[in-house]
């Protein structure tokens, strides 16, 4: 069976995420994914978390970078010890241009960078847990200094599940060598570029790492086309392409059309976006471009299409939650037959 993340529109703010994670719990999702985009992830996930018992509250992905470990150590750690072990954290690099521009940020090496970044996080969380002297020493971090009056002190529950987003060949190695687990992007997420790209990188990074991978959880972020009738699933497939135009007019996203020979639509994106055209990237977006990026089928249909697409490829993915409160009693048949159903490895 698969477990299933709900997902959560990156406009939602601190006033609309509890009742938003209320409903993916009474849905029967297992986990919730927030964002850390228009508002802080770390926030909306302790709302989440207050307003749930039995949920999984994961950021995906939280900006790393602009934050030193140490302060994202300590706010999972609170938030893992609120929560009795339900907050996962999801981390990630986002794109040297908002890194340096919008939040005045370095962008140095960015593999290495989220390695010892990664790496850090695991190191304070040990020295929380057991009072043992924290001395990780690396090229972008050090961290040597931790009096027993700043130390939170041992949670009763394990340390928080650290998972990071990766698009790029490197990074997807060091995420197998070093996290817990990896979230795809919607732009990684095809079954073709996970089986024949993303899974070979992870495990080469297992490898490098001489561990085994079975316990590394991969949650695969796909964009969802789906609703209640034809008419909405209609209506959510073109929401898909207009999303679909907007993601690959960055080229760091192009691998995956590259996987498909489709590498002149993301430079045609792009150079729409430098004409400042945006309403007409979803005009270089077809079908068959849709259809091997975005399952799509109703509710009584998309458990069954998920399935196929996705059966043996990872233990956990994401689904949306309706946008109407009227569907949820449909989507929920179809989460439940999406945690029934399927082979999860």
């Amino acid at each position: 069976m698969f477990k299933v993340y709900a997902t959560t529109p990156e406009t939602m703010g601190p006033e609309a995420i509890g009742e938003h994670a209320r409903r993916a719990e009474a849905m029967g999702f297992d986990g919730l994914q927030v964002p850390d985009a228009v508002h802080d992830g770390l926030l909306l996930a302790a709302l989440a978390l207050q307003a749930t018992e039995r949920l999984v509250v994961g950021t995906s992905v939280l900006v790393a970078f602009p934050r030193s470990p140490m302060t994202v150590a300590v706010a999972a750690w609170d938030l893992q010890r609120l929560s009795g072990g339900r907050f996962e954290l999801g981390l990630g690099t986002q794109i040297r241009q908002n890194i340096e521009q919008r939040y005045s940020a370095r962008w140095v090496a960015p593999v290495a960078q989220m390695r010892e970044y990664v790496e850090s996080l695991k190191a304070i969380f040990h020295s929380f847990q057991t009072g043992d002297r924290l001395d990780y020493r690396g090229e972008h971090y050090a961290f040597t200094r931790l009096q027993p009056f700043f130390n939170p002190g041992a949670n009763d529950c394990p340390a928080p599940a650290v998972f990071c987003g990766a698009v790029g060949p490197a990074m997807t190695r060091m995420v197998g060598a070093t996290a817990d687990g990896m979230i795809t992007h919607p732009t990684n997420t095809p079954p073709r570029y996970i089986r024949e790209v993303c899974l070979p990188r992870l495990q080469a990074g297992f490898e490098k790492a001489g561990r085994p991978g079975g316990d590394f959880r991969l949650i695969l972020g796909a964009l969802v086309a789906t609703g209640r009738d034809d008419e909405k699933l209609a209506r959510e497939w073109e929401k898909q392409r207009r999303l679909l135009g907007f993601l690959y007019s960055t080229p760091a996203y192009w691998p995956s059309l590259e996987l498909f020979g489709w590498r002149e639509r993301g430079e045609a994106l792009l150079s729409l976006t430098r004409e400042g055209r945006w309403q007409d990237l979803a005009g270089v977006v077809d079908d068959a471009m849709l259809e091997a990026f975005v399952p799509r089928g109703r509710y009584d249909q998309i458990a069954a299409v998920l399935r196929d697409r996705y059966a043996g490829l990872a233990g956990a993915l994401t689904f949306p939650i309706p946008d109407d409160p009227a569907d949820d009693a449909a989507a929920a048949e179809a989460i439940a037959a999406l945690k029934a159903d399927g082979e999860a490895n």
